[in-house]
């Protein structure tokens, strides 16, 4: 048995993964990382003081100790830095990815070593870990396919893996509540969390004008007409279809983000279909690679963000972090600065990167 450090989040799946690896007779202790205060009067709800009596009191439950670990400085230095500086220099990034390679499993993993947990950091990602002898440690899907999500790991190292423990990965959401319930945990009916990875219930385009002020422009099509005015290219995504305010010119034909025009501040919106400019790519370039296996295949599937599907990708290495994607076909919405996860056909997860260039 193992000495195992629990990322108790006050959700029912961290504490459904406290309560079955307690009966498995490991030594649990578990910790409550607090990353974020809402001390800015950003609108929106920081729920972290109720998340800590949840996960308390699922502590009390369990008879395990209980930790509050206070992480404000490192989330500030090493997610919402990032953060806005991605939205600033107009890319799309993905904390909840950056934050479990930084923080569950870079400066809480840090802290648990550090304290004797010879079985590293345990949390309630649907994900599954696969052991290879002489070969390391892999992340596959999780097995509910409903809930994988071995994308947001996607960046993690290989010797994060090898420490990381996911005892719900091999359930479904319906069974880890039945669990749940099972050991009488008080959050086992609990909704799932929203927002911002451990800052709460605060809505990006709020979180972002604290922090970048509007820069107006205009909205063009893509032929260059003018159809309107939006308050900063930061507050938009590719792919997006509603809250631009361009309004549709006519019944069942939508307007969606095509492109950004950085250098004339300018927000390019086309109708939706493949033929629209922007809107599809059929090939990108992904650096910053962290590679679980290397090298990556010359096949590999690509999923370009959480909820998307992955597609069949030729995989061609540009140097040691860097490769190109020609994709088997069209992939839609793609943006700079998004987080692409790497597959194998058996659903094992090879590493992700950056999107730091598209192809159209």
């Amino acid at each position: 048995m193992a000495r195992i450090l629990v990322a108790l989040s006050g959700g029912v799946d961290s504490a459904a993964a406290a309560a079955l690896l307690t009966e498995q007779g490991h030594e649990v202790v578990a910790a409550y990382m607090k990353n974020w205060v809402n001390d800015e009067n950003i609108p929106g709800e920081c729920p972290w003081e109720r998340d800590i009596e949840d996960a308390l009191a699922v502590c009390r439950k369990l008879g395990i100790e209980f930790r509050v670990v206070d992480l404000i400085e490192q989330y500030r230095a090493r997610v919402v830095e990032y953060l806005i500086e991605g939205y600033r220099s107009g890319s799309t990034p993905n904390p909840d990815v950056l934050c479990n390679r930084e923080m569950k499993f870079g400066v809480l993993l840090d802290y648990a070593l550090q304290q004797g947990f010879t079985g590293g950091v345990a949390t309630g990602h649907y994900a599954r870990r696969l052991d290879v002898e002489g070969d390391g440690s892999y992340v596959l899907r999780g097995a509910d396919s409903n809930k994988d999500q071995s994308y947001f790991l996607a960046l993690m190292r290989p010797e994060q893996v090898a420490h990381a423990v996911f005892p719900v990965g091999e359930l479904t959401k319906p069974r880890v509540r039945e669990i749940a319930r099972r050991f009488g945990l008080p959050v086992a009916d609990k909704k799932d969390s929203q927002g911002i990875c451990f800052i709460g219930k605060v809505k990006m385009s709020d979180f972002l004008r604290h922090y970048l002020p509007d820069n107006p422009g205009d909205i063009v099509d893509t032929d260059g007409r003018v159809l309107g005015r939006h308050n900063g290219l930061h507050l938009f995504t590719m792919g997006q279809r509603h809250g631009h305010g361009v309004a549709s010119p006519r019944e069942g034909v939508a307007y969606v983000v095509v492109g950004k025009d950085l250098q004339n501040n300018r927000l390019i919106v086309g109708y939706e279909g493949r033929e629209t400019p922007g809107l599809y790519a059929r090939s990108a370039v992904v650096g910053g690679i962290a590679n679980l296996r290397r090298p990556l295949p010359e096949r590999v599937y690509a999923q370009p963000r959480y909820r998307a599907p992955a597609v069949p990708a030729a995989c061609t290495h540009l140097s040691a972090d860097t490769v190109r994607l020609e994709f088997d076909e069209p992939v839609r919405a793609l943006a700079l600065g998004q987080v692409c996860a790497f597959y194998a056909p058996e659903r094992q997860l090879l590493g992700g990167g950056f999107f730091t260039e598209i192809g159209h």
